[in-house]
């Protein structure tokens, strides 16, 4: 089973490299005991950018911020002008909120 879910991550890791999109999560650190461990048939680590990773936090965060609103988490609304009208409410009203 483990073999399965491994192999899964590396396919997933592979298709998103062939498609040019960059690692933006930094590698855990038993990865990177075991990468050391092999040796040259480790390969070579996932390129890491501190600062890309920043903006992607920020960006789930507020996400999830705003999958708080139950229309917006849902999907509820008919139209896509109606749910970007809601998504844009919402997102004010995160922006307008106490700290």
């Amino acid at each position: 089973m483990s073999n399965t879910a491994s192999r899964r991550s590396h396919c997933h890791a592979d298709s998103l490299r062939r498609r040019g999109i960059a690692a933006t999560i930094p590698e855990k650190d038993d990865q990177k005991k075991h990468r050391r461990n092999r040796g040259s048939l480790g390969g070579r680590p996932p390129g890491f950018d501190r600062e890309i990773y920043r903006r992607r936090n920020t960006f789930e965060r507020c996400f999830n911020h705003l999958k708080g609103f139950r229309g917006i988490a849902t999907r509820y609304d008919r139209t896509a002008t109606s749910y970007e009208t809601a998504v844009t409410l919402a997102s004010f009203l995160l922006w307008a909120r106490p700290v």
